[in-house]
């Protein structure tokens, strides 16, 4: 169960993350989507989106890792 929560919990931003790429893909093709005016401002979300999903992804896997120790000694912090 915690392993499907766990998927789950790393699922939501990888999508979120998908969903940037496809607005920003569209963007640069100039084509504007249903809640966006301008094609600067969907990019701007569009890379909002893949940058804050991509973090969550990134952080998630370097707290998995600390915890298992199999950080390097140039990433321990503390």
């Amino acid at each position: 169960m915690t392993r499907l929560l766990a998927l789950i919990i790393v699922l939501i931003p990888g999508i979120l993350a998908v969903i940037g790429v496809k607005l920003m893909r569209d963007s640069a093709f100039s084509i504007e989507n249903w809640p966006f005016t301008n094609v600067w401002l969907q990019f701007a979300f569009g890379l909002f989106l893949f940058i804050m999903g991509l973090a969550f992804i990134g952080g998630f896997i370097y707290r998995r890792d600390k915890k298992r120790k199999k950080v390097t000694k140039r990433f321990k912090h503390r």
